[in-house]
């Protein structure tokens, strides 16, 4: 390889590692969620995961008694998420 190419190379691998790894130029941009916000992202995520769980029991891969300990420690999370979420979305 010539000088030149090695150079240009090295170049391109920097530039893009400073495109990937540069921190946001203004921290305000950044916001933050609100506890409501995060409730109902953590709610998404455990219906999805009851979703997974059905599939990979009805597919085998849980044996019975595991299943059903799964679902209920996901659905006891998903009452107090929806409980908290209404209490929230009441004082709005």
């Amino acid at each position: 390889m010539s000088t030149l190419t090695l150079i240009a190379a090295a170049l391109l691998t920097l530039v893009l590692f400073a495109y990937t790894f540069w921190p946001e130029r203004n921290p305000l941009a950044q916001t933050t969620k609100t506890r409501l916000e995060f409730l109902l992202e953590r709610k998404t995520q455990v219906y999805e995961n009851l979703r997974d769980l059905n599939f990979e029991f009805r597919s085998g891969k849980y044996p019975e008694q595991e299943y059903g300990e799964q679902r209920t420690i996901l659905e006891q999370e998903a009452a107090l998420l929806l409980a908290e979420i209404e209490v929230l979305q009441k004082m709005r």
